[in-house]
């Protein structure tokens, strides 16, 4: 069986061991990347796929009638028609909770850097301020300590679940957001609600319908005026031209953000405007530690070879 890799370069920068992938099968075809017109006769010979970021819709599928397994180098299958894919009896398969730990400390990374200023105080330093300061420490930016603090988490599954638990020991209280259209649960705040209690708002439910667009001026209206919005989900979450207006009119503390609606921003963003005022902006990174992309790459031959034993595990789509 013939395996081939979309988009490795995704992956790896020549810094992972792709030896548990390569030995999976005896042949694989490794592409960097794959423009989307090339996608169908990248995989027409293929029986197992491996893509991150390139998609493969109803047509594409049809076209490779050796096509079994395709195993998403990623959690979320939104670039796969999972729908044609179950119709053709094509196997998906995810990968689950590998960049745990990453996430989480990216999104602790942001959250202390905007509340211990850490930017301004560089800035400051870079211009001499502390050289001609009249004391010791420079105290002419003031910040507050995470502890006691209230921080909403808008998306309980894995990644919302760790920032919670690593939240404890700050001594923070977490607030969990009702998903929206969902059934009320016990401990769950309406969105309107947790935004207007929070200090600090952390990000984690995926891009859906329901979800696109789910932060906009409306809601950035609701938060205090010192509080701190954090997204390493989804950029299309977050109406980024009412989160740039936000920051700029001063109606919010700060934000930190690791993604964007269109990456890279070939064609710009408004979140990149370096003129916004306590923003910072990561490219895509909190999940990108060389422990998550291995393991992220071992968790795939893992899938391979479940499925080859016929026992496929992370299953988006019925098996057949």
């Amino acid at each position: 069986m013939r395996g081939v890799f979309l988009d490795d370069h995704t992956l790896s920068n020549g810094d992972l061991v792709l030896d548990t992938l390569r030995e999976t099968l005896d042949s694989w075809t490794f592409r960097g990347s794959t423009a989307p017109g090339d996608v169908a006769g990248a995989i027409q010979e293929a029986g197992i796929v491996v893509t991150n970021k390139v998609k493969l819709d109803g047509k594409a599928l049809a076209s490779a009638p050796s096509l079994r397994l395709v195993c998403v180098a990623a959690t979320g299958t939104n670039n796969i028609d999972v729908a044609a894919a179950t119709r053709l009896g094509i196997t998906v398969c995810n990968v689950r909770a590998y960049a745990t730990a990453s996430v989480v400390e990216h999104v602790f990374l942001l959250m202390l850097a905007l509340t211990r200023r850490l930017q301004r105080h560089l800035h400051a330093i870079s211009r001499g301020e502390w050289n001609a300061a009249d004391r010791f420490s420079l105290l002419d930016y003031p910040f507050y300590g995470l502890s006691g603090r209230t921080l909403g988490i808008i998306g309980f599954g894995e990644l919302g679940r760790a920032v919670a638990r690593t939240a404890a020991p700050f001594g923070m209280q977490v607030l969990i957001a009702q998903r929206p259209g969902a059934t009320a649960r016990p401990g769950r705040l309406e969105l309107p609600e947790l935004l207007a209690r929070a200090d600090i708002i952390s990000l984690h439910c995926p891009l859906t319908e329901q979800t696109r667009n789910l932060i906009t001026r409306l809601e950035l209206d609701c938060m205090r005026r010192d509080a701190i919005l954090i997204n390493t989900a989804r950029g299309g979450i977050v109406n980024e031209a009412d989160l740039a207006e936000a920051l700029r009119n001063g109606k919010i503390g700060g934000a930190a953000v690791d993604v964007l609606s269109e990456e890279p921003p070939v064609n710009g963003n408004p979140l990149l405007d370096p003129a916004l005022p306590n923003l910072i902006v990561t490219p895509h990174i909190a999940w990108a530690s060389i422990e998550s992309r291995q393991k992220l790459v071992d968790e795939l031959a893992a899938n391979i070879h479940a499925y080859l034993r016929g026992e496929p595990r992370n299953v988006v789509t019925a098996w057949r």
